[in-house]
């Protein structure tokens, strides 16, 4: 081809590529919060699927690998050498699809991605911790742990309470009105639904995949719901509370696709683990998802595979402090049944199909007021 031809082909190009943004804004496409959230899913697909691959290579070279707990079942002896931190690619990739495509006027959109990034910054300081010093109980001390997520936690909710003005009622599944308006001791149950979530998840993320396929389920229904509370209509339609959160649902969706490429490396035998940079993220920004959704009892089932993992936590050392006696063989519950002999993937199976339903559930629970 010509120089001369090469030129007129590239201006045509140029002319098309002109006309087709024009015309996107002129309908003014990429307005509308579906379009921008399908965006934010795929780029963060995208991302996650580039860079994992690459992040593998380099914590394998570097040791960058998954401690395991002395007293984790045998089983899991063979995952020692399996890299972690693979939370701060995905935790990534979600921030950077965010900015992207969120509109940042929205006060909402901004404290999700203020969520992700401080609990991911907390996590990467544990796992950190843990690599350096080669063993699964050398992270951060429980106390500095705990104590950073109650200041990253009330930052957050103070950003609501101050900067956002967000309301402070508190709304239960099946009653269309709000039941108490809380005020200020609001933040004291906004900073125990992100913390308490945080750790859930955090203690979920015991086998490949287990927390990574119910977290998406909790996040497509939170998109949901975030988008029925942002829409007028619909939410006055469901007889919901309606807020300016809808904006918030294009952040969920990257974190989605996000998780979704991840699961291509965690699914079993996991590539990759996410480590606490990814898990306490993770459970923060749920809370945060529900407290804007005014969905904080609703997450119970939202989240139920997180609260069952929980308080069988609870259960096991209640017991046996009060009792001398134990509930379960071995607690988190999924640890349980690897001690029946099930198979890792029964159990993560069992697991995903048990949070779907309970989604489901969930969801359906929105007509009903």
């Amino acid at each position: 081809m010509s120089l001369l031809k090469k030129h007129a082909f590239n201006e045509a190009i140029g002319q098309i590529l002109l006309y087709l943004i024009h015309e996107l804004y002129g309908i003014n496409l990429l307005g509308y919060i579906t379009i921008r959230a399908g965006v934010s899913f795929f780029l963060a697909l995208l991302f996650t699927l580039f860079v994992m691959p690459r992040f593998i290579k380099w914590a394998q070279k570097t040791s960058s690998v998954q401690p395991i707990n002395n007293y984790a079942p045998e089983r899991h002896k063979t995952k020692a050498k399996t890299p972690t931190m693979g939370g701060i690619v995905f935790i990534g990739a979600t921030v950077f699809a965010s900015l992207l495509t969120i509109k940042f006027s929205n006060f909402y959109a901004v404290g999700a991605i203020l969520t992700l990034i401080l609990f991911a910054l907390i996590g990467f300081k544990d796992d950190y911790a843990k690599i350096k010093k080669n063993e699964n109980l050398a992270g951060l001390k429980a106390r500095t742990k705990l104590l950073l997520q109650v200041l990253s936690a009330l930052a957050i909710a103070c950003f609501l309470y101050i900067f956002a003005d967000f309301n402070t009622e508190l709304y239960l599944p099946f009653i269309k009105k709000p039941v108490i308006d809380m005020g200020i001791y609001a933040l004291v149950l906004w900073c125990l639904v992100i913390i308490s979530t945080s750790n859930a998840v955090n203690l979920t993320d015991g086998l490949d995949g287990l927390a990574t396929v119910p977290s998406i389920a909790a996040l497509a229904s939170f998109s949901i719901i975030l988008y029925i509370t942002g829409n007028v209509t619909i939410s006055s339609y469901l007889l919901m509370p309606h807020f300016d959160v809808g904006e918030v649902a294009v952040v969920s969706s990257a974190l989605m696709g996000a998780l979704t490429g991840f699961l291509w490396h965690n699914c079993h035998p996991a590539e990759v683990f996410m480590g606490d940079s990814g898990s306490l993220t993770i459970g923060a920004f749920l809370g945060y998802l529900a407290i804007i959704g005014k969905s904080e009892i609703l997450l119970l089932l939202i989240g139920s595979i997180f609260v069952i993992e929980t308080l069988s936590v609870i259960l096991q050392v209640g017991s046996f402090k009060l009792r001398k006696k134990r509930v379960f063989l071995m607690a988190p519950i999924h640890h349980h049944f690897e001690m029946k002999n099930w198979s890792e993937n029964k159990i993560i199976v069992r697991f995903w199909i048990i949070s779907i339903l309970s989604n489901l559930i969930a969801l359906i629970t929105l007509k009903i007021r």
